[in-house]
This record gives structure tokens, C-alpha cells and sequence, in this order.
């Protein structure tokens, strides 16, 4: 499936991230962009995931490339989980250093029968509750009970707390769609950028692990200077 804007090529600013991820199980190349949302190209031998990956795309304004392969003769799980991991760990990279963003976020999408319901939050922290009970165990060939692994896997990956609920609805496809729309719409909400914030929205002071990190491994990078010097500038014994 490809939706194509203006432009073919993501801008060189924005934030973006591109994964290459090869296993013996799935080979996966994804690219994705938080800024720019011309370009959505997705194939992964499942039309149904195709589908709502366009439309996470779509509807979270977000530029998505996907080109994914796997032993989809043993069955769809292990590629469905494996772009969920890609897809997370590119939208962790794309946020970047700077995170002054909303961070909360919520939204409802109904789809004629169905009413989801998405809340965000781009704490650091990864958290799914998965609140969808399907109708069906497949829709258009597409194994339903993926729906939860593809969310936990790009959870886990995004660094991101996520509760998704089905409100109603009978339909499948229109359940799945709907959660994967208010999915979209609430992280569009909550990545949207906030220059006027003086720091990140967090009484900590971070929403990133490896900022967090960074002060310890530069107080400990600078102890370790300030020995050297020391021991430099310290007379040798002769022996």
C-alpha cells in the first residue's frame, strides 16, 4: 500500500529515525518521520497490517516507510511483533534529545459501530493496558490476537505508557481500526512539539533514559580526568 504527497523524499530537518532490523525470523527496514507526512509506503505481506498501518500513519500525520519480510509460512506472529519492536524503537529515536512536547494525550475514534478510546503518555516509562475484546480470531486472513503483540512490542520499544480501550462495537475490522486510529490521533497530540516550555514536561526533569544516564556517566567521566591530573601532577617515588 502507498499514499504518496508532493514530495516523494522525507526534508532533511524534522524528527526522524530509520531501523534495519534482520533476524532468522524477519528482515525489516523502517523509516519513520514525526514532522513530515507525504510519504506513507508499507508492505508486509499481510493486506489487513498494511491497512492499519496506513492508517496509524495517516490519521497520527506521521511519514512511514515499511518494507518487512518473514517466515509468514509458520504463521504472522513474528513479523507482526517484530514491526512493533522497529516501529517503536524508531518513534523513541525520532523524539530526540529534546523532548518539550505535550507528552499527554488523549482520543476517541469511532468507526461506524466502534468507539475507541486511546490515552498517552511519552513518560519514558512502558506501560500497555489492552482493554479491545474482538468479535472475531480473524479478519481478512489477519490473526487478531496480534493486535495486542504488535501494541505491546511497539509500547515496550516507544518507551511509552498507552491504554486502549474498546468502548463498543461489533464489527472487527471497525474495532481494530478505530483503536488503531485513536491510537494515531492521540500520538499525534502527544508528540506535538511545545518551544515555549523552558524544560520537559516532567518533575524530574527528563522523560529519557539515557538522559537521565548522561549526568552520572559525566560526573563519572569527569572523577576520572580529575584523577589522571592528579596523579600527573603527583612527584613519582623513585625506586
Amino acid at each position: 500500500m502507498t499514499i504518496k504527497g508532493d514530495g516523494m523524499a522525507f526534508p532533511e530537518a524534522g524528527r526522524r529515525a530509520r531501523i534495519a532490523r534482520k533476524t532468522r525470523e524477519t528482515s525489516i527496514e523502517l523509516e519513520l518521520n514525526l514532522d513530515d507526512p507525504s510519504v506513507c509506503e508499507v508492505q508486509t505481506g499481510i493486506g489487513f497490517f498494511d491497512h492499519m498501518l496506513a492508517a496509524l500513519s495517516k490519521h497520527g500525520r506521521l511519514g512511514l516507510r515499511v518494507e518487512a519480510s518473514g517466515d509468514l509460512h509458520v504463521d504472522q506472529h513474528h513479523l507482526v511483533e517484530d514491526v512493533g519492536i522497529a516501529l517503536g524503537a524508531a518513534f523513541r529515536e525520532a523524539l530526540g534529545d529534546d523532548l518539550r512536547i505535550r507528552r499527554f494525550a488523549h482520543a476517541y475514534a469511532p468507526l461506524d459501530d466502534a468507539l475507541a478510546r486511546a490515552v498517552v503518555d511519552v513518560s519514558g516509562r512502558a506501560y500497555l493496558h489492552y482493554g479491545l475484546k474482538l468479535a472475531r480470531p480473524l479478519v481478512g486472513g489477519f490473526d487478531t490476537d496480534l493486535v495486542r503483540e504488535f501494541f505491546q512490542a511497539f509500547v515496550s520499544n516507544a518507551a511509552l505508557s498507552l491504554h486502549l480501550d474498546l468502548l463498543h462495537g461489533e464489527n472487527t475490522h471497525h474495532q481494530i481500526e478505530a483503536a488503531f486510529k485513536a491510537t494515531a490521533l492521540a500520538l499525534r497530540e502527544a508528540v506535538r512539539r511545545e518551544p515555549a516550555l523552558g524544560e520537559v514536561p516532567s518533575t524530574k526533569g527528563t522523560l529519557s533514559e539515557r538522559a537521565a544516564r548522561a549526568p552520572a556517566a559525566g560526573a563519572t567521566k569527569a572523577a576520572t580526568a580529575a584523577t589522571a591530573a592528579k596523579a600527573a601532577r603527583s612527584p613519582r617515588k623513585r625506586r
